[in-house]
C-alpha cells in the first residue's frame, strides 16, 4: 500500500497548484491514500472549511494540522463535524475537533494520528504519552496501518518520537518547518520516518510568505500581516510503502516536484 503524505499547504496558491499536480501523480506513483496537512491551507494561515474541501476535492483522504489549527473561528464546528479533518490530540479535553481519523479500506483499516511537539511550541499534554494511548486505541479499532504527522519544532523531539514509537507505527513524518529534511529511512523496527515532509506553495517563498513581509517582521519586530507569495509552486511530501496485513513500512521514497 502506497500512503503519500504532503508538507503544510500554504494558502489558496499552494490550494489550486496541489489540485492541479495531485491527481495525476496519484495514478503516476499508485498512491492509494493521501495524507496533507492542511493547518495553514487558508490565506494567512490557518483552515477554512472551504480550503478543506479544497484538498479533499484534490484527492487528501485525511487533512491534519498544527499549531495554526484554531487561528480561523469559522473552522471551530467544522472539526466537530469532520471526522478526518484533525487537529493535534495532545490539546486539552474540550478543544475542538479530535486527533485521529480511522480509515477502513476493506482490505486493511488505517489510523492517523495528528500531534504537537511542546519543544519551542505550545505547553501541551506530552506527545509521548498522547501516542501511547492513541496507538492503543487505533489497535482496538482494528486499525493494522497507524501514520503519525508529528507537527513539532525540535529536530531531536522529532527524532525522539520516531524512535520511541519504532515498530509500534507503520510511519512518522514531521511537519510544521516547511524546509524538507533528507533523512528519510525505514527504522530499524520497521516504521517509515522523516523529519520534516516540507510544505506546498511557493518556492520562492520564507516558509510560503512573501520574502518582503518575513523580513520586515525579522527586522522591526513589529506586526507585520502576512500573504503568500506567489507561484512558481512545489509540492513536498513523502511516499510510505507500508504492507496492510502487517503494517511494517517497507520503503520510503521523498517527494519534491514542482
Amino acid at each position: 500500500m502506497n500512503i503519500l503524505c504532503i508538507g503544510d499547504v500554504c494558502g489558496s496558491v499552494g490550494c489550486q497548484f496541489l489540485r492541479r499536480k495531485l491527481p495525476a501523480f496519484k495514478k503516476l506513483k499508485a498512491i492509494d491514500m493521501v495524507v496533507v496537512n492542511g493547518e495553514n491551507s487558508a490565506d494567512g494561515n490557518g483552515l477554512l472549511p472551504a480550503s478543506a474541501e479544497h484538498l479533499f476535492a484534490s484527492g487528501a483522504d485525511v487533512l491534519t494540522g498544527g499549531n495554526h489549527s484554531f487561528q480561523r473561528r469559522e473552522a471551530m464546528a467544522f472539526y466537530d463535524e469532520n471526522e478526518r479533518v484533525l487537529r493535534p490530540a495532545n490539546y486539552p479535553a474540550g478543544a475542538p475537533g479530535g486527533g485521529m481519523a480511522i480509515v477502513d479500506f476493506g482490505y486493511t483499516v488505517a489510523a492517523v494520528i495528528n500531534l504537537m511537539g511542546v519543544v519551542y511550541m505550545e505547553p501541551l499534554e506530552s506527545p509521548f504519552d498522547t501516542a501511547d494511548r492513541l496507538i492503543e486505541k487505533a489497535g482496538e479499532a482494528g486499525a493494522k496501518i497507524i501514520l503519525v504527522d508529528f507537527h513539532a519544532e525540535a529536530t531531536a523531539e522529532k527524532r525522539g518520537l520516531g524512535f520511541y514509537l519504532d515498530g509500534r507505527v507503520s510511519a512518522l513524518f514531521g511537519t510544521h518547518t516547511h524546509v524538507q529534511t533528507a533523512d528519510e529511512q525505514v527504522l530499524p523496527g520497521g516504521t517509515g520516518y522523516i523529519t520534516d515532509v516540507g510544505m506546498t506553495g511557493p518556492i520562492q517563498s520564507v516558509l510560503g510568505v512573501k520574502p518582503d513581509l518575513a523580513i520586515s517582521k525579522m527586522k522591526t519586530h513589529l506586526p507585520v500581516r502576512f500573504e503568500n507569495a506567489a507561484e512558481p509552486c512545489m509540492v513536498n511530501g513523502c511516499i510510505f510503502s507500508v504492507d496492510p496485513k502487517t503494517g511494517r513500512c517497507t520503503g520510503v521514497e521523498r517527494v519534491n516536484f514542482s
